[in-house]
């Protein structure tokens, strides 16, 4: 699991405003962290929490991992990285979450979809996994942020994605955009400063909006804060996916 340790507080305080405006509208500085700036884009990222009371959007205890809103036909999906899915008991999810607020509401998992790969053996290379949440006062959570589309069979480093998660030790979304490499033909690796324990299922968007890594995959997500992995996105990827979508 990606390791845990204090953020860079001068770096992340240092990057302007405009710069985050700039890696929105762009690949801007590369390989930059900085709190993520509240846009559409971003909103569609969110904690996950281990406890909540969703039926009255209440929060219990601390986020530990990080999804992301996907399209889907029932607008309910999220993804995520399998090792932050792979234990029991409740888990609710809560997008756009700043400083112990949620203002998109708190969304109750309710089904969980992990690849045979590691639902059988913990294996690094099918270390992505989704998740159906419930609806809240007749809305799904499409219908609420919005989500990008997942994309598989992507070639890695094709364009520069960008990283949005939130680090164990900060209550913000913090965001990097940089351009991936291949690790090996099953893992694909980014740099980027300060990627600590809780961004493990950090979505990779590329400019298009679609979801082409989810931090995780080799080390579950790195050994070190400032190089990260995900799963090459591939047909097991794209297999899961049409079951998620398949249900009720």
């Amino acid at each position: 699991m990606k390791r845990n340790a204090l953020l860079g507080a001068v770096v992340l305080l240092a990057v302007t405003s405009a710069s985050e405006a700039a890696a929105d509208g762009g690949p801007g500085p590369l390989g930059v962290t900085a709190v993520a700036a509240a846009t559409p884009q971003s909103e569609r990222v969110g904690a996950l929490f281990a406890a909540a009371d969703a039926d009255a959007g209440r929060l219990v205890g601390e986020h530990f991992c990080t999804a992301s809103v996907v399209h889907s036909p029932h607008r309910d999906l999220i993804v995520t990285a399998a090792h932050c899915l792979g234990g029991a008991g409740e888990l609710a999810f809560a997008p756009g979450y700043r400083d112990g607020r949620a203002p998109y509401g708190v969304w109750r998992v309710e089904r969980v979809f992990l690849p045979d790969g590691w639902a059988q053996g913990q294996d690094e290379d099918s270390d992505v996994a989704f998740a159906v949440l419930d609806e809240r006062g007749g809305e799904d959570v499409e219908e609420v942020v919005g989500g990008n589309r997942f994309a598989t069979r992507t070639t890695t480093g094709a364009t520069a994605v960008t990283v949005t998660g939130y680090p164990d030790s900060l209550e913000v979304p913090v965001r990097c955009t940089n351009r991936p490499t291949a690790h090996n033909s099953t893992q694909q690796r980014i740099d980027c400063p300060d990627l600590t324990g809780g961004t493990s299922g950090s979505p990779w968007v590329n400019g298009d909006g679609e979801v082409v890594g989810v931090l995780g995959g080799h080390e579950q997500g790195g050994a070190t804060a400032d190089i990260s992995y995900s799963v090459v996105l591939g047909p097991e990827a794209a297999e899961l996916y049409r079951d998620a979508v398949s249900g009720p």
